[in-house]
């Protein structure tokens, strides 16, 4: 689809500086801009690119001041980086939808599906579950026995959701997650070096406007529901462990991974190879830096780093001094063989 600078603008509440009749088909990034498609500047390490680009149409912030004139047409918006996510949001949404249920699927007697399912190759649907409307199932997924599917939600080639996990409405779950599998938890058998299976009998309960990025393991749990609020956005390659709790609107980065019973407030950001123990609290609005090891509460708004993590602040002074450990070293070396020096000459 093509559209014009006028109709981008109106779309956006944006302000034209060039041609209205100015034309897109595409996008593309700012340092990479061609001809015929559109970009956004919102990050000023790439201001420069601004005025070189081959991009037609570029999204700006109204506060940019420009050093020099651009060839491109430029929208100004509030929020260039908002305004383009809202763009490409209209683009996916102008995109062909599959539908329909392949003759491949297998749908138990006893499922519920509402309207307007798609189910691709190789899909599996268990007995007693439910599916809401305008769900869509890609090749190969996998939903057992009494599992709910809430109304618009979106699961990618094989996913799996096992036996009595829910899943609430308008999630967006990527391929190869899977949902269910059991809890880590084996008991070590009296007067033996053998561990037992502790059976898990619990759940999962993922809860509305959820997206969880690919290959992502959520165990359920031992007893009740290991839990996912509303809104948490998690990437790709995560572990969380049974009977976890993250909060709504919670972001949990690539990597990471959340021992059993530990339970996240709500709005917390858990940055890439972060690591956290069993059994502790995190308090709402805690950031938790990359590669940290989380071993005790945090309080709201705490913001830790480090391995193990503590207070930001002072994992960065830390840092900074333990670069200079080998001229600290040599330094002393120095400084003993001077001594020793000094009390030989007297």
């Amino acid at each position: 689809m093509e559209f014009t600078a006028e109709q981008i603008a109106g779309f956006l509440n944006g302000k034209i500086e060039g041609n209205p009749a100015a034309r897109v088909n595409d996008v593309s990034k700012i340092e990479e801009g061609k001809p015929g498609t559109l970009a956004f500047l919102a990050n000023p390490k790439y201001e420069k690119y601004i005025y070189d680009t081959e991009a037609t149409i570029v999204l700006i912030n109204n506060d940019l001041a420009l050093e020099k004139e651009v060839k491109a047409t430029l929208i100004r918006v509030n929020d260039a980086y908002e305004a383009f996510a809202s763009l490409l949001d209209l683009y996916e949404q102008s995109k062909p939808k599959k539908t329909g249920v392949s003759p491949n699927t297998s749908i138990a007697g006893s499922a519920i599906c509402g309207e307007n399912l798609y189910a691709g190759d190789f899909v599996y649907i268990g007995d007693d579950a439910k599916i809401g409307n305008n769900v869509r199932l890609y090749p190969q997924v996998f939903i057992g026995d009494n599992v709910t599917i809430g109304d618009s939600t979106t699961l990618y080639p094989g996913v799996k959701v096992l036996d009595d996990c829910q899943v609430g409405k308008n999630c967006i779950i990527h391929a190869g997650t899977v949902i269910g599998s059991d809890g880590f938890g084996f008991a070590l058998e009296q007067n033996s070096t053998s561990r037992r299976k502790v059976p898990q009998v619990g759940n999962v309960v993922i809860g509305n406007d959820v997206e969880i990025g690919s290959n992502v393991s959520i165990d359920r749990a031992t007893m009740g529901s290991t839990r996912i609020g509303n809104g948490v956005k998690m990437d790709n390659l995560i572990q969380i462990a049974h009977n976890v709790e993250i909060g709504d609107n919670s972001v949990v980065i690539a990597q990471a991974g959340v021992a059993g019973s530990t339970k996240i407030g709500k709005n917390v950001i858990l940055a890439a190879q972060a690591g956290l123990v069993g059994h502790i609290t995190i308090g709402d609005g805690a950031i938790i830096g990359a590669q940290s090891g989380v071993n005790r509460s945090l309080k709201e708004k705490e913001i830790v780093l480090g391995s193990p993590a503590f207070d930001i602040r002072k994992s960065r002074k830390s840092l900074a001094i333990f670069k200079n450990l080998p001229d600290l070293r040599n330094m002393l070396i120095q400084l003993e063989k001077d001594i020793k020096e000094l009390k030989g000459s007297k």
